[in-house]
């Protein structure tokens, strides 16, 4: 018997291949789960997800592992296999466990899958799903302690089950995201966003549990006010924005990590300008026609200054506009913001 642990590939698009760095351990602190900057869904969305496969059996495993995220998020799950589901999810054995992160599933092909599991080893699907929502790896947390014995670990991932090679082992395990690519910042050890690891990987000799349920506070940051708060603002109390308004929206980002969500109606078929102004550095995301899921366009700062200014091609009818602060661990500030056809 091995030891060695089934590990999922963390699966990123083209323009996130830099987000990695290898950088130093960082002691102590509070724990922590962590998530990619600008990757979490709208809050209150409900995902649509396909089975592309899978047996009656494993289905309702994933059905149910999903379920433990939905019980403590504002997000639900729709298992109701569109065809431009949202989440696709494939049963490949030999592609192991994957899927990409939050709100990147939208820029991949309705035919291709976002998620594959080939294995559902304990609480495989909760952790692929933790991902789907946006969560990352939590062994990749740049204040995590674990103390890399990078050789064995190049070594033993070599080898079954997972023969990878020393860049994927280096992509997947060893590399640490940037603490200021995270929300969250601090290591929880009982995470589900956290593999087994033996302790003879590590200098130390201290190695990492099984964790098979959603950690303490894996449920507190997932239901935090940087995620999915149940008391957060609902999708159907977006702030409505009036087509070539002559004056425009005044808004502000008052809370650390909030996200403001505003609302329009395409009538006509078009080009659309929507944009920020004011002292702000914001990150502006449209999503539609009608869907609160279907990512169209994302900004950052293509206005004037550090402002947001998308221009796209709409067909009718109904959009949403999130807007958050560029410097998710203290940003704050006023803005405004407005839509016009031209």
């Amino acid at each position: 018997m091995t030891d060695r642990p089934k590990i999922c590939i963390d699966r990123i698009l083209p323009r996130d291949m830099m987000r990695l760095q290898t950088v130093a351990r960082i002691a102590g602190g509070p724990v922590r789960a962590i998530a990619p900057i600008g990757k979490t869904w709208m809050n209150g969305s409900t995902l649509r997800v396909r089975f592309m496969g899978g047996t009656v059996a494993e289905q309702d495993k994933v059905r149910q592992q999903a379920g433990w995220w939905a019980q403590v998020a504002n997000i639900k799950f729709d298992f109701n296999n569109a065809p431009d589901a949202d989440i696709r999810i494939a049963f490949d054995p030999s592609d192991g466990a994957w899927s990409y992160i939050g709100t990147d599933c939208s820029a991949i092909p309705l035919n291709a899958p976002t998620m594959n599991l080939g294995f559902l080893d304990g609480g495989t699907p909760a952790h692929e799903f933790g991902h789907a929502i946006g969560l990352a790896h939590e062994h990749q947390n740049p204040a995590g302690g674990i103390q890399w014995n990078e050789q064995v670990v190049i070594r033993e991932m070599a080898k079954s089950p997972n023969f990878w090679d020393e860049q994927k082992t280096r992509h997947n395990i060893l590399d640490k995201y940037r603490a200021d690519q995270l929300k969250g910042t601090a290591f929880d050890p009982e995470s589900i966003m956290l593999y087994f690891f033996p302790d003879s990987w590590t200098l130390n000799g201290i190695g990492t549990m099984q964790n098979d349920i959603l950690s303490r506070m894996d449920k507190e940051f997932i239901a935090g006010a940087r995620m999915y708060p149940k008391a957060g603002v609902p999708v159907s109390a977006a702030t409505e924005l009036k087509i070539n308004a002559r004056l425009r929206t005044q808004a502000a980002i008052g809370m650390v990590g909030e996200e403001d969500l505003f609302r329009f109606t395409a009538k006509v078929d078009g080009r659309y300008l929507i944009d920020t102004r004011g002292p702000t550095d914001v990150v502006m995301k449209v999503f539609g026609p009608n869907s609160e899921t279907t990512l169209i366009a994302e900004d950052d700062d293509s206005g004037i200054g550090t402002n947001a200014r998308i221009v796209t091609d709409l067909i009718a009818g109904d959009y949403f506009v999130q807007v958050r602060h560029y410097n998710r661990a203290n940003g704050m500030g006023n803005y405004s913001v407005k839509v016009r056809k031209i």
